[in-house]
């Protein structure tokens, strides 16, 4: 039998990540044998992203990092899939005559194929350097498509639906995934089932939009539907929901919230900024006041829940007294994790078309203003949750040194929102990742709170190890 390995890079979104698993359980299938090092493997692929420039600087460099082991490893073809293949095939083959497949966001299931028919043609000798596999997309996979888990065993991710309806003037996503399809709900719950069984213990719902989940059957099957369903499987104790737009959130998904124990009392909501003349030029739904009733009505129900957001700033048109707004809002909101970014100029956009761009140095300074005012809200945060008891994740021991254990609680989600440092291990020294603990929250150092173990959840059923695949696939961050 023909020996084939292959090497894997994730950049991106969690989405993007279902998508590279998806084709890792494709080729699995194919019997690839998954290498720990680029040097070993005969097929690299590069799963990319290309939201804004700095994602499409990281997949450029990255793929320029790989083709290096066509010189100096053991690489026959190297592979670029998502969204950059999908946004720029041909700029690709004209100007990176290293990659020899490209692959856009609704042809990544027909991997195998494409590679088969790629060493064909090479085996034939045909002279076309490279293959281009990109159409509009149409697929999304099904609990039926093979898929390799990886990263930690008891944490996974669960992809809703694929594209989005939406058309934000920033955002070129539709344009490169194409718009809502969802998955039933009967398949989304055989796959987290499926799981479940393999140790997944965590669940995060990913979409691009979760609250439009279902919208092309006018949600006869929606979030609202689908949760309760979720939160019957045995093994799944969190399920956490990420990308909840707030201009579709109904009082029934609040209530659903707020009564079902397993959903975990945290949010990722992206606002993007608050003042509404702002919203209205970015073809946003959303406005100031159902912004802050949402909020006030999710505290009131909810109490101690926990909001991540995005913001943009110095999107065209802003001034400096929307500015001034968007960090009064904001400091008065005390939302627990905001991402700001600054406003990425993306052709193919309707923002990028816009008249007054705001000059660089201006983005860079309201960003600078806007990151001092949250890192003391952080701070004050963190500060607020000494003494607490609180549930959270062993997760294993910290990067900087094997004396601190890596914990999360419900509030803080995988890579993102920091962690618990654990330097007292009480009665549990025994303890193992994906154990579900209590731990009292003794200290701040710096991002990080401390604390000490006090009380066994739920010990983790199962080896909890992480993949050997995790190596070689990137995670990302949301």
């Amino acid at each position: 039998m023909e020996t084939k390995s292959v090497y894997f890079v994730s950049l991106g979104c969690p989405k993007n990540l279902v998508d590279s698993q998806v084709m890792l359980g494709s080729l699995k299938n194919d019997n690839y044998t998954i290498a720990q090092n680029p040097s070993e493997a005969e097929v690299i692929i590069v799963n990319t992203c290309s939201f804004i420039q700095a994602s499409k600087e990281e997949s450029v460099d990255t793929i320029l990092e790989m083709a290096d082991q066509k010189i100096n490893g053991n690489c026959k073809i190297l592979v670029a899939s998502g969204c950059m293949p999908q946004r720029y095939s041909k700029e690709m083959q004209k100007e990176m005559p290293e990659i020899d497949l490209l692959i856009g966001t609704g042809q990544y299931h027909k991997i195998t194929e494409a590679l088969a028919e790629l060493k064909k043609d090479r085996a034939l000798g045909d002279p076309i350097p490279s293959r281009v596999y990109v159409d509009q997309p149409a697929f999304i996979h099904t609990e039926n498509d093979a898929r390799i888990h990886t990263g930690p065993k008891y944490s996974g991710y669960l992809k809703l639906s694929e594209g989005c309806n939406r058309r934000c003037a920033f955002c070129i996503i539709p344009k490169l995934r194409g718009n809502v399809r969802s998955r039933t709900v009967a398949s989304l719950v055989e796959e987290a089932s499926m799981m479940a069984a393999q140790g997944v213990r965590e669940l995060n719902l990913v979409a691009q939009d979760l609250t439009e989940y279902g919208m092309e059957w006018k949600y006869k099957e929606r979030l609202e539907t689908l949760l309760p369903e979720l939160a019957k499987i045995e093994g799944i104790e969190w399920i956490r929901l990420h990308y909840v737009y707030p201009d579709q959130f109904s009082d029934e998904l609040v209530d659903i919230i707020a009564r079902e124990p397993k959903i975990v009392k945290y949010l990722d909501m992206p606002i993007q900024h608050t003042n509404d003349l702002v919203l209205k030029n970015m073809n946003r739904r959303l406005t100031k006041v159902k912004l802050f009733d949402l909020i006030t009505k999710l505290r009131a129900k909810i109490p101690n829940i926990v909001f991540r957001t995005s913001i943009i700033v110095g999107f065209p048109r802003e001034t400096e007294s929307d500015f001034g707004e968007l960090c009064k809002d904001l400091d008065m909101l005390k939302l627990d994790h905001v991402g700001v970014f600054r406003y990425s100029k993306e052709e193919g956009t309707k923002a990028a078309e816009m008249s007054e761009q705001v000059h660089p140095s201006v983005k860079r300074r309201r960003y600078k203003t806007l990151t001092s005012i949250l890192e003391k809200n952080q701070s004050e945060m963190l500060t607020s949750y000494l003494g607490r008891t609180v549930e959270a994740m062993i997760e294993g021991t910290s990067e900087e040194t094997d004396l601190l254990i890596k914990a999360r609680m419900t509030t803080q989600a995988q890579d993102i929102d920091g962690h618990i440092l654990i330097n007292d291990l009480g009665d549990f020294e025994n303890i193992t990742p994906g154990d579900i603990i209590q731990v009292e929250l003794t200290d701040v150092v710096g991002t990080e709170l401390m604390g000490r173990i006090v009380g066994m959840v739920k010990p983790f059923e199962g080896e909890s190890r992480e993949y050997s695949y995790e190596s070689s696939v990137v995670q990302p961050t949301l």
